[in-house]
């Protein structure tokens, strides 16, 4: 977690990079590598990771990096700069830069194939679910089901329920305090579990259908909705990304033959 200063400091950050890209600025980004060009198309409406990402690209800053985490029928991730002239067999994914950039959640911005989006810490050291400050991964992802949507949302119900009831326990302790009572965990987690319970059966989750039939045409990774941001897609290369995705991997789904990212430019 990072501390309040920290975090102050982060949203000054942002704040100053929005600020130096107008929305007038370029949006589209192309990804030469290896294996080919990506043309990515960013989003206006998640302003702080667009402009973080232009501002990264005009510094260079993915210039010479790997994609270093490729999952067949999930996604490929690049934006580490430790990756920049790596060993072979070499553990990657902690690097970047000294900030992150605060979520920014827009309901229409789905994890469809081709979808950017931004990697993030963990919810246990990040429950704000705040990107890293480079990292980025496009989905390849899968064409699903009915069936296999329908546990989709069966998960994201049973999430919801799991964040209800930590938020009842504190609510239930909190309680027994202001009420001069010595706190029960037992009583607490009870009666927290009976209205998590209660709440996600009156709250049910269902995924939009115009989101399930892009998920049961198109393909994506639905599983992520929700828990990092979407910034922009591919609007063209989306073959590369798929021959990418199909390399082989070491057990750090670290491709064994290094995809460069030769240089990253705004078009």
């Amino acid at each position: 977690m990072k501390s309040s200063s920290f975090t102050k400091l982060c949203l000054l950050i942002c704040t100053s990079i929005l600020t130096q890209c107008s929305a007038n600025d370029p949006a589209k980004i192309v990804i030469i590598t290896d294996y080919g060009d990506i043309e990515l198309q960013l989003y206006d409406q998640t302003p702080l990771h667009r402009a973080n990402f232009l501002k990264l690209v005009n510094a260079g800053y993915y210039d010479g990096t790997l994609f270093h985490r490729v999952i067949k029928d999930f996604m490929i991730q690049g934006g580490d700069p430790n990756s920049r002239n790596a060993e072979p067999g070499a553990l990657l994914g902690n690097g970047g830069p000294d900030y992150t950039i605060p979520a920014e959640f827009v309901p229409e911005l789905i994890h469809k194939r081709g979808a950017l989006a931004a990697a993030r810490q963990g919810d246990r050291i990040n429950p704000t679910k705040a990107s890293s400050g480079s990292q980025f991964y496009i989905v390849q992802g899968k064409v699903y089901t009915d069936q296999e949507l329908d546990r989709v949302e069966e998960q994201f119900g049973q999430q919801r329920a799991v964040q209800m009831y930590m938020q009842y326990i504190k609510e239930e302790e909190d309680a027994m305090q202001k009420a001069g009572l010595t706190v029960d965990p037992d009583s607490a987690q009870s009666r927290a579990r009976r209205k998590a319970s209660a709440w996600l059966l009156e709250n049910p989750y269902h995924m939009k259908y115009e989101d399930r039939q892009v998920y049961k045409t198109i393909g994506g990774a639905p599983h992520l909705d929700g828990e990092y941001t979407v910034f922009g897609e591919v609007v063209k290369g989306m073959e590369v990304v798929d021959k990418i995705a199909e390399l082989e991997t070491d057990n750090a789904a670290r491709p064994r033959t290094d995809v460069k990212i030769i240089k990253m430019r705004v078009k």
